[in-house]
């Protein structure tokens, strides 16, 4: 006797699953990245139990101390670096960097919002941001002998994550925006 061939999820069940991820994503249980891998690990689901092994550990008890809250990114003759766990205060980040240098790695930031907005301005500096494959990225603002570059990783948007406008005014300045892949636990 064979046993039964297993039905997959239907949409409905997916969204739900994706819906319990973004929640958890936005109240710090999961980075950006870890929600990334979940979301694609339950849009990619053949079956049921695969795709409630991707939200099976989530409890609804915050993470304590996990993150940082920035609110902005102020860099004048340095060096300034954002990386690891951290949580914007609002949907909008402002960025000014002057003669120095700013790296914003959005991989493991915490985001409960569908837009993240990047705003402000670099003068005679570099502002460099690194986002998980498969976000949308838009790169926008006034460049007077700058330079800017965009390399993202020509995959498909994950569906459930914000999406990332860049807005900065530059001056003799350069402005780079690439992706990285998600790293996987072992």
């Amino acid at each position: 006797m064979s046993s039964p061939v297993p039905v997959p999820p239907s949409d409905d069940d997916r969204q739900r699953a994706a819906e319990v991820l973004q929640r958890a994503c936005g109240d710090g249980r999961l980075t950006l990245e870890e929600f990334g891998v979940r979301v694609g690990a339950v849009w990619a689901a053949e079956t049921h139990d695969e795709m409630v092994r991707a939200t099976a550990d989530l409890l609804p008890a915050p993470v304590v101390g996990s993150s940082v809250t920035v609110e902005r990114v102020v860099t004048v003759f340095s060096e300034n670096k954002r990386r690891g766990r951290w949580r914007m205060r609002s949907p909008r980040l402002a960025v000014r960097t002057v003669f120095g240098s700013t790296e914003l790695d959005l991989r493991s930031m915490i985001v409960d919002e569908p837009e993240v907005e990047i705003a402000g301005g670099c003068y005679f500096g570099e502002v460099k941001v690194i986002v998980p494959e498969g976000v949308e990225v838009e790169l926008t603002g006034a460049a007077i002998f700058s330079s800017r570059s965009m390399q993202l990783a020509p995959v498909p948007r994950v569906p459930g994550t914000p999406a990332i406008r860049v807005r900065l005014q530059t001056w003799f300045s350069s402005v780079e925006v690439v992706s990285k892949p998600y790293a996987l636990p072992q």
